[in-house]
This record gives C-alpha cells, sequence and structure tokens, in this order.
C-alpha cells in the first residue's frame, strides 16, 4: 500500500492550489484520510481530515480558505486551497489509516510530501 500525493506547486499571494493523493496497493478500506503541513524549522501540523463518512476538521488557520474532499471510488483525498498566505508555504503531507487485504490489519501510511510555494 503506499500513498502518492501530487499538486504542489510555487504560487502568488491569493492564488489557489489543488492537492491530489491516491492511495494505492492491496486495499480492503480506505479509513480517515488527511493533511499534514511541515513549515521550514517548524513542526509537522494537521491541516485538515475527513473521515470516511465525509466529515472534516479544519486546523484554524486554513478555515474558509481550504476545503477537504474525497473520492471513495477511486481512494484519494484532494485539497483545494484557496486565498494562499506565505505562512501557507510548507511540505503537504498526505495521510491514510487504511486497511489492507492480506490479513485485514490497519495500518497509518503517509505519502512522500509535495511542496507548496506561495510567495510574490
Amino acid at each position: 500500500v503506499q500513498l502518492q500525493a501530487s499538486g504542489g506547486g510555487l504560487v502568488r499571494p491569493g492564488e489557489s492550489l489543488r492537492l491530489s493523493c491516491v492511495a494505492s496497493g492491496s486495499i480492503f478500506r480506505v479509513n480517515g484520510m488527511g493533511w499534514y503541513r511541515q513549515a521550514p524549522g517548524k513542526q509537522r501540523e494537521l491541516v485538515a481530515v475527513i473521515t470516511s463518512g465525509g466529515g472534516t476538521t479544519y486546523a484554524d488557520s486554513v478555515k474558509g480558505r481550504f476545503t477537504i474532499s474525497r473520492d471513495n471510488a477511486k481512494n484519494t483525498v484532494y485539497l483545494q486551497m484557496n486565498s494562499l498566505k506565505p505562512e501557507d508555504t510548507a511540505v503537504y503531507y498526505c495521510n491514510s489509516g487504511i486497511t489492507d487485504s492480506y490479513n485485514y490489519n490497519y495500518h497509518d501510511y503517509w505519502g512522500q510530501g509535495t511542496l507548496v510555494t506561495v510567495s510574490s
């Protein structure tokens, strides 16, 4: 099982980006999915999470600007980021709790990270 994130890049303040993360491999069930970020010199922090039923939680710093969503048929989670600010600059990591189809064990997986840079 692996998570593959994409969609990062360099944008100007006020612009938008959409991140995607696909889970693949021997999957029985994809449970909660989420996005975290780590800025230079800082600890990794939660950005947004979404449950298998669609319930969402956001960090206060992104409420009203970011939207997390998922496509269960595609095992994919998205993060739509609008009104980006320089302080949103970070490596963004996707995360998911996945039950594999080998022996139905639950594991926590991380994607490789995608860099978002917001700068004028």
